[in-house]
């Protein structure tokens, strides 16, 4: 594989890591889900990186990114970021793939830059979740919220939480643990989640789906039990130009569990 580059850049005034080759191939980008990292893809950017000119980011508020406290992270401004990254590197003609929350960011992404955009793929994406409770969204603006969001996420285990989106727990070792883990232990993240919980606008409504005309593949694991694939079969009806594709015996990290067979059908569907 040839060498990924890796730095900090400055998007939407706020710090973004990101790890990228660019060889002139054609563009994807590549962005995960919540409470994740650029380490979801870590099994197909390797296969990725022979075929394709590839970019992936930590979301703001994860992984290496910067745990700002003025960003507001809304799915709009998710997009934003991944809008002013395609800028920042120039590029045209952008697969964008998404998994779980990173689907919806995907979605936007299209609706917001939609002549940079030319398929989407999205991975077990997450799909027709409401908007917090209003009286959840107004406790996160009292002083002692973000203790019980620090309690949330120390009482979080990580093995049970991967054995959740994990059909195969063969995947499970101490590397994923430990890589699913680092984010958690950053001060700055307990102030970030609740940012993201009093903002995050609800997945986009049937009508705003029906309204993105590009190319997309969706891919489900028929395990999956944190997005069901029930999702799946929904979006295929509501997205004008979707496709849907199964695996058996397969979780919500797909990228983990079929990551080959992921690669081929992203490269038979960019084809």
């Amino acid at each position: 594989m040839e060498r990924f580059e890796k730095k900090t850049i400055t998007l939407c005034d706020v710090n973004v890591y990101c790890e990228y080759i660019l060889n002139h191939k054609p563009p994807i980008i590549l962005i995960h889900g919540f409470v994740s990292s650029i380490y979801t893809y870590h099994r197909m950017i390797p296969l990725l990186s022979k075929h394709f000119s590839v970019v992936a980011i930590d979301l703001p508020g994860f992984g290496k990114s910067e745990k700002s406290k003025s960003f507001v992270y809304s799915y709009k401004n998710y997009a934003n970021v991944v809008a002013e990254c395609i800028k920042y590197f120039n590029l045209n003609d952008v697969i964008v793939v998404g998994h779980s929350m990173g689907g919806q960011i995907a979605l936007n992404t299209a609706r917001e830059i939609p002549e940079k955009v030319s398929k989407l793929i999205l991975l077990c994406s997450s799909g027709y979740v409401k908007r917090a409770r209003r009286s959840l969204i107004y406790c996160s603006y009292l002083p002692f919220f973000k203790y019980g969001v620090k309690h949330y996420i120390r009482r979080k285990d990580i093995k049970k939480s991967l054995e959740n989106v994990c059909y195969n727990h063969e995947f499970i070792t101490d590397e994923l643990m430990n890589e699913f883990a680092a984010p958690l232990r950053d001060k700055g993240f307990p102030v970030a989640l609740m940012r993201l919980l009093r903002y995050r606008e609800g997945d986009l409504t049937e009508e705003e789906l029906k309204e993105i005309k590009k190319p997309v593949l969706l891919i489900w694991g028929e395990e999956d039990k944190v997005v069901p694939l029930q999702v799946g079969k929904r979006l295929v009806q509501d997205l004008p130009q979707a496709q849907l594709v199964i695996y058996e015996k397969t979780g919500h990290l797909v990228t983990e569990e079929q990551s080959e067979a992921v690669f081929h059908q992203i490269l038979s569907y960019t084809s």
